[in-house]
């Protein structure tokens, strides 16, 4: 019997091809950001020119993909959807529609380990592949390298951005993160938990994209229960977005 570890094909083509829903790829842009916050995207939307460049089709709703301009670079940016399989296959055609290459992603996550995280954004440099998507990209493995962690941690350290690198795991569910689970990948290498590196990575690296990915705590999961206190703000922060802004200008 097969299992979802076994779902990694690099010897035989897909049958179905974004050229069948978008035609020829077209190249637009270089740098492009996967933005999860309504709100920052909205503050995108209301505090810059904004020129739209592309539509991803689904059937319950198109996703825009627009095109601004900041400190003399052109950047596009989309509203993703959550999770890792929605987040993927939504980077990879933002690539196809309007041609970007490198993507920095940022969001929110919870804390693995309180002290760690606190005051500081998380670099990951591997995710414990706790999803679907990435088995379809990469051979099995527990974790996946986060490409260019060490690039995007000396560019916040230009900027002096307080951060922490480390582990992190990616679940597709989040009512899932059962106390054995949370203490298994606290005792790896986690420090935080969020829902859409792995895939992203995995898609990005199969297809030669360059992927940038910083995170905020906002909730702690913890021996003793679990801290929602500052989950919202962590989502809609809009100072990650100018880290972001500024991270795209260095890559």
């Amino acid at each position: 019997m097969h299992m979802i570890t076994d779902c990694f094909d690099n010897k035989t083509e897909p049958v179905i091809n974004l050229r069948d829903f978008y035609g020829e790829q077209k190249h637009l842009v270089e740098k492009c950001l996967i933005v999860f916050s309504q709100k920052i995207y909205q503050h995108l939307l209301d505090t810059f020119p904004c020129e739209k460049i592309g539509l991803i089709g689904a059937c319950n709703g198109n996703i825009p993909i627009y095109r601004m301009h900041y400190k003399g670079t052109d950047i596009a940016f989309y509203l993703s959807g959550i999770g890792s399989a929605a987040a993927a296959s939504e980077c990879r055609e933002a690539s196809w529609i309007v041609g970007a290459s490198k993507f920095v992603m940022f969001g929110s996550c919870g804390s693995l380990d309180r002290e760690a995280t606190k005051g500081k954004f998380i670099v990951p440099t591997e995710s414990y592949r706790g999803e679907g998507c990435s088995y379809y990209f990469a051979a099995p493995s527990d974790y996946i390298t986060v490409e260019n962690a060490q690039r995007l941690s000396e560019i916040f350290t230009e900027l002096g951005v307080p951060h922490v690198t480390g582990g992190v795991w990616t679940t597709d569910y989040m009512h899932r993160e059962t106390a054995g689970l949370v203490a298994q990948r606290r005792s790896e290498v986690c420090i935080a938990v969020e829902m859409e590196l792995a895939g992203v990575q995995a898609v990005c690296s199969f297809y030669g994209l360059e992927l940038y990915d910083f995170l905020e705590a906002g909730d702690v999961l913890e021996k003793s229960g679990y801290d929602v206190a500052d989950l919202r703000d962590a989502n809609h922060d809009l100072g990650k977005l100018y880290i972001a802004l500024e991270a795209a200008l260095r890559i």
